[in-house]
C-alpha cells in the first residue's frame, strides 16, 4: 500500500505557488521571498527523497543526520555557487545557506530524532 503525501509537503508546495505567483504579479514580500523558500526546501527535498524511496519504490528507509548535512551542501552548492555562475537569476547568498541549515536541523529534530528516541 503507498503511503499518501504528508499534508506539510502539499502545504510547502501550496506556500512555493503562491510565492511564484505573487513574484510574477509584482509582489515582494522581502523575508518570505527572499529567505522562506529557501528554509522549506531541506525540508521539502528530504520529505520528497523519502518518499519517493519507500512509497514508489518499496524500500523501507529513513534519512539520517548525515542525509540532512550533505542534502544542505549539496543543495547550498548547487543554488548558492554553481546556478549563479550560470544565470543572473540566481545568487548567492550566505544568508540562503543559513537558511538551508536552518530548515535541515528543523526538519531532523521534529521528523526524523523522534523516531530514533
Amino acid at each position: 500500500m503507498k503511503k499518501r503525501i504528508s499534508y506539510w509537503f502539499l502545504s510547502g508546495l501550496a506556500v512555493w505557488m503562491a510565492i511564484i505567483l505573487l513574484r510574477q504579479n509584482s509582489i515582494y514580500i522581502p523575508v518570505i521571498n527572499d529567505h522562506f523558500t529557501d528554509f522549506i526546501t531541506v525540508p521539502m527535498y528530504c520529505y520528497l527523497i523519502e518518499y519517493m524511496m519507500n512509497s514508489l519504490l518499496g524500500f523501507c528507509w529513513k534519512p539520517d543526520l548525515r542525509f540532512v548535512l550533505t542534502s544542505v551542501v549539496y543543495l547550498s552548492f548547487l543554488f548558492e555557487i554553481f546556478c549563479p555562475k550560470l544565470s543572473e537569476h540566481f545568487t548567492g547568498d550566505i544568508f540562503d545557506v543559513l537558511a538551508y541549515c536552518t530548515g535541515g536541523m528543523i526538519y531532523y529534530i521534529f521528523k526524523i530524532r523522534p523516531t530514533y528516541i
